[in-house]
């Protein structure tokens, strides 16, 4: 099992703690504290990352996990975990797919031993129906993705998944199609080559569609942490 730490950046890079809910309540908290309340907010809760993972190391000797990691960390965030983290986080999880790359980053996980796994991995998909893209945001549409694919002959997402295994990531790609979940999962049969990793490098925008302040703005909701 692996518990993560989730925490969204202020511009300033420190992590922030949202005000916690219990799952008995809703499950998945979310980022809204109240959803039914008259003004819903995004409350924060003033706890320090290090008592947050202090806490979180102290489930491994208990037995109630055995791995435990962040999400949504920078370099910034990461370098402040570890200058005092006796047991070091194992795996960070970020949104990564071709309109956001994030090299340094990942060189940074590297270098300190964390794996990392990309949420979102085929990019705008997952956030068209909360407002945080449109269709045409899709990487999956565009030009080089589409050459490549019919190049190798494979849809385009098996090319961006493809991509991003060879950068070496674990992926969590979504989709609620069984054909999809099938095409998901076939990706041994191909690998691409040097020039075909830097014709995808070179579709990096630095494009984040996982931003809270985009769909509290959609919802009319107060975002502390933009606001």
């Amino acid at each position: 099992m692996v518990l993560a730490i989730d925490s969204h950046l202020r511009s300033i890079h420190f992590p922030i703690s949202l005000k916690f809910v219990p799952f008995e309540t809703r499950y998945p908290p979310e980022w809204i504290f109240d959803p039914g309340a008259a003004k819903p907010t995004m409350e924060l809760e003033p706890v320090p990352l290090s008592e947050t993972w202090r806490a979180m190391e102290g489930l491994i000797p208990k037995g109630l996990a055995k791995h435990i990691g962040v999400c949504n960390f920078n370099t910034a965030g990461l370098r402040d975990l570890l200058s005092y983290a006796t047991i070091a986080p194992e795996v960070l999880q970020v949104e990564l797919h071709p309109y956001l790359q994030q090299p340094k980053l990942l060189r940074y996980a590297a270098e300190n031993g964390l794996a990392v796994t990309g949420f979102s991995p085929l990019g705008a998909g997952s956030y068209i129906e909360l407002g945080g893209a449109t269709a045409g945001d899709s990487a999956l549409q565009h030009p080089t993705v589409v050459g490549l694919a019919s190049e190798i002959r494979v849809s385009p997402a098996q090319v961006v998944l493809r991509w991003a295994l060879q950068r070496g990531l674990s992926i969590v790609p979504k989709s609620s199609k069984p054909d999809r979940l099938v095409e998901n999962l076939d990706l041994d049969g191909f690998v691409l080559s040097d020039a075909q990793m830097a014709a995808m490098a070179s579709l990096d925008q630095g494009r984040r569609f996982n931003d809270p302040g985009i769909f509290c703005e959609g919802m009319g909701v107060f975002c502390p942490i933009y606001d």
